[in-house]
């Protein structure tokens, strides 16, 4: 695997960066072959004719955790962030080969916790089946990162990630507000195998797939830091043991 120091430097000043040969294409058929055999009746599950996703994705399949933390994505961990970051989001999404599922350049704004209480400085709410997001302050979300791994080659045709460089280092910044004779779009061109790490706050979105290829995509998003009394994350999990870890957690819940 390669030299992490640069990818390290990439995600502080430009707030993302690219990282091949995470996964062999034989782990990443055994991770598609997991998530296909999965009940996919559940709530959390969304189908449309534009997209498939699994909200709690590692809390819904835990089958796949020990298949996804392997040695490679825990030294990036461990390498880039540390050993107290811990899972606090997990998402997988699926934009099929037809698909016309356009994204407008945003930040991510919220988090997911296990309910809706009362808290300053923590709002707007959404509810959604029983899901919680809310905006926390703006530290909480600076400190988090996501990494998103890639079950397909994707590039600028099957919708691809774009973001605006250092957008992150700008605090809330809405996309209507974008000047682009200063900004500039980069396309996040990720292999099969690969990562696309960011900070929630860099401006993104995604484009139509024009090729009639899939994008499939685990998104999981990492915090090291505890929220306040009585608020807890939806999907706390230790990615050193994912699985015993997970497989407890979604007996509570359950």
């Amino acid at each position: 695997m390669t030299d992490l120091n640069r990818h390290k430097d990439q995600i502080q000043d430009l707030g993302f960066t690219v990282i091949e040969n995470i996964y062999s294409r034989d782990e990443v058929e055994q991770i598609i072959k997991t998530i296909n055999q999965t009940d996919s009746s559940r709530l959390t599950f969304r189908k449309s004719a534009d997209i498939f996703a699994i909200r709690q994705f590692l809390k819904e399949v835990p089958e796949t955790a020990d298949l996804i933390f392997n040695n490679n994505l825990k030294a990036v961990i461990r390498q880039l962030f540390g050993d107290d970051y811990f899972v606090v989001k997990s998402i997988y999404f699926d934009k099929p080969e037809t698909s016309n599922w356009f994204v407008s350049y945003h930040q991510d704004l919220t988090i997911s916790v296990d309910k809706k209480i009362d808290i300053e400085n923590y709002g707007p709410w959404t509810v959604k089946q029983n899901q919680f997001a809310v905006q926390p302050p703006i530290d909480i979300l600076e400190n988090i990162f996501t990494i998103r791994i890639h079950l397909d080659d994707t590039d600028e045709n099957n919708g691809g990630l774009k973001v605006v460089p250092k957008s992150h280092l700008k605090n809330i910044y809405r996309s209507e507000t974008i000047d682009w004779t200063i900004e500039k779009e980069e396309i996040c061109k990720v292999p099969t195998g690969g990562l696309m790490i960011m900070k929630p706050l860099i401006l993104h979105g995604s484009n139509k797939t024009t090729n009639n290829k899939k994008r499939r995509v685990v998104h999981i998003e990492f915090s090291n830091r505890e929220l306040p009394k009585d608020l807890e994350w939806s999907e706390k999990l230790n990615w050193d043991k994912p699985h015993s870890r997970q497989q407890n957690v979604s007996s509570m819940v359950r």
